[in-house]
C-alpha cells in the first residue's frame, strides 16, 4: 500500500463515516468536521501567495489532528473489510 500522499487524498466523508464506527460521539464528529467546513488554503511561492481557494479533500499536513484521523479512517476501513471476509473465502 502506497501511503506517500495519503493525508492529501482521504475524502472528508470517509472521516465523517469512520469516527462513529470507532465510537466517537456525534458532538465530537461535528466539532472535527467543522474544522474542515469552508477550509481554504493558498499556494506560497517566491513570487508571493496565490488567491485563497477551498480545499474539499484531504487533511492538512502538519496538523496535530491529521495523523489521528488518518489512523481512525484506516482502522474503520480495516474492520469493515475484515468483517466482510468469511472463513470459507480464506484460502
Amino acid at each position: 500500500m502506497d501511503l506517500e500522499k495519503a493525508f492529501d487524498r482521504v475524502p472528508r466523508e470517509a472521516i465523517r463515516w469512520a469516527m462513529p464506527k470507532l465510537g466517537v460521539e456525534k458532538w465530537l464528529v461535528s466539532a472535527v468536521m467543522s474544522v474542515y467546513t469552508g477550509a481554504k488554503t493558498v499556494v506560497r511561492t517566491v513570487y508571493g501567495n496565490s488567491n485563497g481557494f477551498e480545499v474539499k479533500v484531504g487533511m492538512p499536513q502538519g496538523s496535530a489532528l491529521s495523523p489521528l484521523l488518518f489512523v481512525i479512517v484506516m482502522e474503520a476501513m480495516s474492520r469493515k473489510f475484515k468483517s466482510g471476509l468469511t472463513l470459507g473465502a480464506v484460502v
